[in-house]
């Protein structure tokens, strides 16, 4: 009998725990539904949704804020987005870097920081990624979620066998929330290409001339530190190389393969016909070679298990005990960025895009991400 009683105190006690652990687990979980908020600089002209451009989004988790930046005078249109990806923090923030300091002097810019809405309300399953990570500011520490390179599986559900997408490639079930294989999007398919069918109307509404993607890699991954372009957009791209060269810069050339399709960097050029390129930089969160995913990484970008792979030869980019903080990614995205508005007005002068307020890799460098955050 006392064993008896013993055993269903144990059971209730464990169930208590789990219940516990359940709501404490459930609670944390659904507050990274909770978007962070972003203060736009003065400059800012108009602020939307998607849904603005494609209203089947309104009320869906896939609806997320779009900022238009407008100069005095005219000139051509350029879409920067970032977290099409929200597992790779640089893109994303430095979008909100650019939505919190510019103004526009000459043409338009559309900066769309979180892309893939959805995807920032989940990590990546099995990588036990934290759910957030603190950037100083001038005011005190922010707060920034890390999420999920696919949209949330609670908002699209379930992933078909086989996923052929719109551009009819034929890919692996979960890449049905992946939105940079989704484009050119379809009006009536799945969330995330629903999603991608809205950004399409953001450039085909806004007159976009010219769309940079912002996205980070693993280290060990080869296409990266690099700028992939579109057919249409290789002197653009070769231009901007060169002067990012000029600045010290290494920036690897890779040309959009014609055979994979789906991602922004093909589809924005064949199905809306703009010019298009897509910035990777080195992310150490992303990589299978690294070791506890922490904060601190996603921040600092020091991890033991990387600077030995870094000895052993197996990395791609350079790697010491520096790490590669977020701050020098966010401004190898800017740098990138400027680099191509200089580059777009040799081009085409009639689409040139000038602005000022964007801040510079060296300011980043030496003073870090805080006094460009509002």
């Amino acid at each position: 009998m006392k064993t008896s009683r013993t055993s269903l105190l144990t059971a209730a006690g464990l169930l208590v725990l789990g219940a516990a652990a359940a709501f404490l687990a459930g609670r944390s979980f659904l507050s990274m539904r909770a978007a962070e908020a972003i203060h736009p600089a003065p400059g800012l002209t108009r602020q939307a949704l998607l849904s603005d451009y494609f209203p089947a989004l309104a009320g869906t988790p896939g609806d997320t804020d779009v900022y238009v930046f407008e100069g005095p005078e005219a000139g051509g249109t350029v879409l920067v987005t970032g977290g099409a990806h929200p597992n790779e923090p640089a893109g994303f923030i430095a979008a909100v870097v650019l939505v919190e300091n510019l103004r526009a002097l000459r043409g338009r810019v559309v900066v769309i920081p979180r892309a893939n809405a959805s995807g920032f309300t989940c990590n990546d399953p099995q990588e036990a990624n934290p759910q957030r990570f603190t950037v100083p500011s001038r005011s005190g520490p922010r707060q920034f979620r890390l999420g999920s390179r696919l949209s949330n599986p609670v908002h699209q559900w379930p992933d078909p066998t086989l996923y052929e997408n719109p551009a009819g490639q034929m890919l692996s079930a979960s890449e049905v929330r992946n939105l940079n294989r989704c484009y050119p999007g379809r009006p009536r398919g799945y969330l995330t290409e629903r999603t991608a069918f809205g950004i399409m109307e953001v450039i085909r509404r806004e007159r976009v001339d010219l769309g940079i993607d912002l996205h980070e890699s693993a280290p060990e991954y080869p296409v990266i530190n690099a700028i992939v372009f579109h057919d249409d957009s290789a002197e653009l791209a070769a231009l901007a190389q060169m002067s990012l060269q000029d600045e010290g810069l290494d920036f690897r050339l890779e040309a959009s393969p014609q055979n994979l399709r789906g991602l922004s960097h093909r589809e924005w050029g064949d199905a809306a016909g703009i010019k298009a390129l897509l910035i990777e930089t080195p992310n150490p969160v992303q990589g299978r070679l690294k070791g506890r995913t922490t904060a601190a990484l996603v921040v600092e970008g020091k991890d033991k298990a990387y600077l030995k792979a870094a000895r052993l030869g197996r990395l791609f980019v350079p790697y010491d005990e520096k790490g590669i903080p977020l701050e020098e990614r966010v401004a190898r995205h800017l740098a990138a960025i400027s680099a191509i508005l200089r580059s777009q007005a040799e081009v085409d002068p009639a689409k040139a895009v000038e602005v000022e307020g964007l801040p510079g890799r060296a300011g980043i460098l030496e003073d870090g991400l805080g006094p460009f955050l509002r």
